[in-house]
């Protein structure tokens, strides 16, 4: 089922993580050439793709929400372990 980015976070990992509307998160990495989402790696491209479509698994999947981190905001601010 295809779902809306509605922000964005980094892991533990520094790899940023899409938050889809439906309360799941996908990540979004850019690891070319396996991979090539070059638009990840700014602040800029990120707000670009604000309310695009993914394919969301876990809604297919049928799974609860993901627990989102308290700094997560649409431009993607990293989050911040307590």
């Amino acid at each position: 089922m295809k779902q809306p980015i509605a922000g964005y976070h980094q892991d533990d990992e520094r790899h940023w993580v899409a938050r889809l509307a439906c309360g799941h998160n996908q990540h979004v990495r850019h690891v070319p050439p396996w991979i090539n989402r070059l638009w990840v790696m700014t602040p800029e491209g990120r707000a670009s793709r604000i309310g695009r479509l993914l394919e969301c698994r876990k809604c297919d999947a049928g799974a609860p929400p993901d627990p989102q981190p308290a700094a997560a905001g649409p431009r993607g601010r990293r989050a911040r372990k307590p």
